[in-house]
């Protein structure tokens, strides 16, 4: 079966919401999730079903793909981001540009003290979460919404990669896993954005 593993799209920035921050969409992010929903929706990449995380930028981005293929949502809570806990929610881009030390820490995997996980179980709950998806459809094509934390944990366990976030997945874009009947897994793209474009 074919996995796709897509980033949800860009959500507000929240600095400090007092307890764990679930941001929305931005109206560019609900562009870019409209413009998912418009490429995969004219039926020449058939998808037969659509997974999600539960925080709210990702089922934002989830709805208009699920409404235009004709699925229901499934929504697992081990899809959810390693920064569910954290107060503030600050794309890692303008992190990055800012210089912010909250970038090196995340992407060096000294994540904030107010999460309860550590980068490796991180990863073992979402490799879990996504062979399940994958146990559950052995055909066909699978959309699976979640986060760039998410997309890289999976990724990097499919390439053996010691560090669980090796690269910045782009919003709404598409990394593609082929998962063979034997237990091989394969990376046909990561980061794919063809439907960004004009």
């Amino acid at each position: 079966m074919e996995l796709l593993l897509i980033r949800h799209g860009l959500p507000v920035r929240i600095d400090d919401a007092g307890g764990p921050a679930d941001p929305e969409l931005s109206e560019e992010g609900w562009d870019q999730a409209r413009r998912l929903a418009a490429w995969y929706g004219d039926g020449r990449e058939p998808i037969e079903a659509v997974y999600c995380s539960p925080l709210r930028r990702a089922l934002e981005t989830a709805m208009p793909l699920a409404e235009v293929t004709g699925h229901e949502v499934v929504i697992d809570e081990e899809l959810a981001e390693f920064d569910r806990g954290f107060h503030f929610y600050v794309p890692l881009e303008e992190l990055k540009a800012a210089g912010d030390p909250r970038y090196r820490q995340m992407m060096s995997g000294e994540w904030d003290e107010s999460v309860e996980v550590d980068p490796e179980t991180f990863r073992q709950v979402v490799v879990g979460a996504v062979e399940r998806v994958i146990a559950a459809n052995p055909g066909g094509r699978v959309a699976v919404v979640c986060h760039g934390g998410v997309v890289n944990a999976y990724a990097s366990h499919v390439l053996g990669i010691e560090s669980t976030l090796f690269f910045n997945p782009g919003y709404t874009s598409v990394s593609r896993i082929l998962a063979a009947r034997s237990g091989e897994r394969s990376i046909l793209s990561l980061n794919e954005t063809g439907h960004l474009r004009p």
